[in-house]
């Protein structure tokens, strides 16, 4: 199984990319949002969902964690595959996604291409309660740069900031820069808390 992919963007179109690493070209189907992520880079990271069947063997990358465990969990609702899924996340950032799913807004889901209204309904009840399950964890906001975003996050609790309060802080934080040291972090966190 593949974690994630990195190296450099040979190819790319609005629904897959071939990301040469050493050589070898993986090719991937990838969403809009992960599109508009790699648009003009060289570079890349892509996180991985492998695919496997009785006739094909597809790889499909995205630009975050979240994305993906989206993906993911659109994959375990029935009649949801994986063509399915790219479209809804081409549609709908994971943001609008989980936003449309809290609030039970099957309309904004039905806007995806090949989404009917049972369809978006059964991933709303299917979905529901594991999207809030790992938006209260915080395991939904894994980011590329996790280990610096818990290291920081421990720092500022232990300085006696509100765990909840530095995770918000610290996830835009990341968001907007994913590459800062766990110094840096906690520099930008202090000025913004």
């Amino acid at each position: 199984m593949y974690e994630y992919i990195q190296g450099k963007v040979a190819d790319l179109n609005p629904a897959a990319v071939v990301i040469d690493n050493q050589g070898i070209g993986y090719l991937m189907q990838i969403t809009l949002n992960t599109f508009a992520a790699l648009e003009g880079k060289n570079q890349a990271v892509l996180f991985v969902h492998q695919s496997i069947s009785e006739t094909t063997n597809e790889l499909y990358g995205f630009s975050s964690k979240t994305e993906r465990e989206i993906f993911r969990l659109l994959l375990s609702v029935s009649g949801v595959g994986a063509s399915t899924a790219r479209m809804i996340l081409s549609a709908l950032s994971p943001d609008e996604l989980k936003t449309a799913i809290a609030n039970g807004d099957a309309r904004t889901i039905s806007s995806a291409k090949g989404v009917g209204a049972k369809t978006a309904q059964r991933i709303i009840v299917d979905l529901k309660d594991k999207i809030g399950k790992a938006d209260t964890s915080g395991d939904f906001l894994t980011t590329q740069n996790n280990t610096s975003r818990n290291e920081a996050l421990s720092a500022l609790v232990m300085l006696g900031f509100a765990q909840t309060t530095v995770e918000k802080v610290l996830d835009k934080i990341v968001q907007q820069e994913p590459n800062l040291s766990v110094e840096d972090l906690v520099k930008k966190a202090l000025k913004t808390i």
